[in-house]
């Protein structure tokens, strides 16, 4: 199999904006923001060598509790359209999708889905779906893939997923509801992304609160203005109900899964919600479910920085003779930042936020990443922001053109119609109480401030998820994931009935692409039925 690993876009919203928690359960994911009297997590021109968390500032108002939600404008997103000829539901399953080749190995199809599930006769909204066709007999039927985010494109993965020890199948995956080639969330320009993204996510005075407090409640009225109603209906439920639609329509009785990070949310949710229809399902790199579990993904990440900084220093790498002193520079670095910006590549500043996005972007490939990370690091103690900088639009899925990607958008618009979150006050202190837990990143992580400024409400809170029917979902975690922390996989595992966990013993975010005993356990469960032994390991 190739080397690659499939690149599952679960990303942290300091990824895309600030280091926070990602799903729902690990993204639907936290981001930055103040509460005053004490202003996002702890000033972000800390003392580089302190661990303590220093005093905060004071005074800057704090929102009110509550989304300072909108009027929905009337604008019709693209891809919004009329429904198929019928009525009701059956107006959506009886359609037949239509494969061309969209790319050198990948056929596309394009069909419609309610825009509102509960209302199947209103607008329907447009769904993209790709697939590589099964190679070898008999054919087992469709396998669907998830990348993640929330907001990744499954057209993307796709298109360089390696199908070897999957060719009884078609491979399949689709762009969720707002994302890429199907109906996308629109919001602000390249340019306003850019100023965005280079906010200081832990603001160290008032002024600096309100100037992202404002920042941020502006992105939510631009993607309002820019999608509509689409921003009611992007749930993960919607999607659920997206993906039970497209088993329907490729002719799959039950649906066979992979899902990678997010993926792993909307496996689940779909398993609970149709267990009838759940056949084989593996969830690689598991969220948080419940969002209660007792590691955040901020300390997933802090993990994952120590592991860097153990072997920067066996390598004599010139960050520190040792873990801690490595762990200081890159301290000292992140807090110089703030107050000094490094240049960049075209005119561009690294800033302290761009710095911490270009430190963790790296984290999810495991040791692959900590050279990239290691030169990155050395090229900024010289004075030179170029490469962090790259490794921050890396991921933030800014393009060398200076465009973003759809997660850009699609990412806080799934994520905050999913996520709960409406006081701007218990973020901040949400983010405070991680700063002892995380000394290194958690002085520069602040608040999520997304969702609870976002302009829509919350969609229905969902239930404890635990029904998987009557085959095992297959749980994998690494326990070096910066992402999703080893234990969201066991917490998981034991939540859902019936599942079985796989443990991979490594780095970074994910473990299908990088090990080949992992690749094994779960081809075998797709191909023949066989469902990992109790406790399974891997340490490739």
């Amino acid at each position: 199999m190739t080397s690659s690993r499939p690149r599952p876009t679960a990303r942290l919203a300091g990824v895309v904006v600030v280091l926070v928690t990602l799903l729902a359960g690990c993204s639907a994911t936290p981001s930055p923001g103040p509460d005053r009297p004490s202003t996002a997590s702890t000033p972000s021109a800390a003392p580089s060598g302190s661990t303590a968390a220093p005093a905060l500032p004071s005074v800057a108002p704090t929102p009110p509790d509550g989304r300072p939600l909108q009027p929905v404008p009337a604008v019709v997103a693209p891809g919004i359209t009329d429904p198929p000829a019928g009525s009701g539901l059956g107006r959506y399953t009886g359609q037949k999708p239509d494969w061309s080749a969209c790319s050198r190995r990948v056929e596309c199809a394009t069909v419609s889905a309610p825009l509102d599930w509960s209302a199947p006769d209103g607008r329907a909204l447009t769904l993209v779906m790709g697939r590589v066709k099964a190679t070898a007999s008999p054919r087992l039927g469709s396998l669907f893939l998830n990348p993640g985010g929330p907001g990744g494109s499954g057209l993307n993965l796709l298109a360089g997923f390696p199908s070897e020890g999957l060719e009884h199948y078609d491979l399949v995956s689709w762009d969720p509801r707002g994302v890429g080639r199907s109906t996308p969330v629109r919001c602000s320009g390249d340019a306003s992304l850019d100023r965005l993204f280079a906010l200081d996510g832990s603001p160290d005075d008032d002024a600096e609160a309100v100037a992202l407090n404002s920042a941020v409640e502006g992105f939510g009225r631009d993607c309002l203005a820019g999608s509509g109603v689409l921003l009611e209906h992007i749930s993960t439920a919607d999607t659920v109900r997206d993906l039970d639609l497209l088993r329907g329509l490729v002719g799959d009785e039950r649906l066979s899964y992979l899902g990678f990070s997010y993926g792993t949310q909307i496996g689940a949710q779909y398993a609970d919600t149709f267990p009838e229809h759940t056949g084989a399902m593996v969830l690689d790199g598991a969220v948080d479910l419940g969002d209660d579990s007792r590691v955040d993904q901020l300390q997933g990440f802090e993990r994952a920085l120590d592991h860097f900084a153990t072997w920067c220093a066996q390598q004599r790498c010139g960050l520190g003779s040792d873990r801690a002193a490595v762990l200081a520079s890159v301290k000292r670095l992140l807090t110089d930042l703030d107050a000094h910006p490094l240049p960049g590549a075209g005119g561009r500043e690294l800033t302290q936020q761009l710095g911490v996005s270009g430190v963790v972007t790296p984290l999810y490939d495991g040791a692959d990443g900590w050279p990239r990370l290691r030169d990155a690091l050395d090229q900024a103690g010289r004075g030179q922001g170029a490469g962090l900088l790259a490794l921050a639009d890396s991921g933030n899925e800014r393009g060398r053109d200076g465009r973003y990607g759809s997660i850009a958008a699609s990412f806080p618009a799934i994520r905050c119609r999913d996520s709960q979150a409406e006081s701007v006050a218990a973020a901040d202190r949400r983010a405070a109480s991680l700063v002892p837990r995380a000394p290194v990143l958690g002085p520069f992580s602040g608040a999520d401030v997304y969702c609870p400024l976002w302009p829509v409400p919350p969609a229905p809170k969902t239930g404890r998820l635990h029904r998987v029917g009557d085959r095992p979902v297959v749980v994998v975690g690494t326990t070096g994931d910066p992402a999703t922390p080893y234990e969201y996989a066991v917490d998981m595992a034991r939540d859902l009935d019936s599942a079985v966990l796989v443990t991979h013993e490594g780095e970074g975010h994910t473990a299908y692409g990088s090990s080949a005993c992992v690749r094994g356990l779960v081809q075998a469960y797709f191909n023949d039925g066989r469902v990992p032994a109790l406790g399974a390991r891997c340490a490739d």
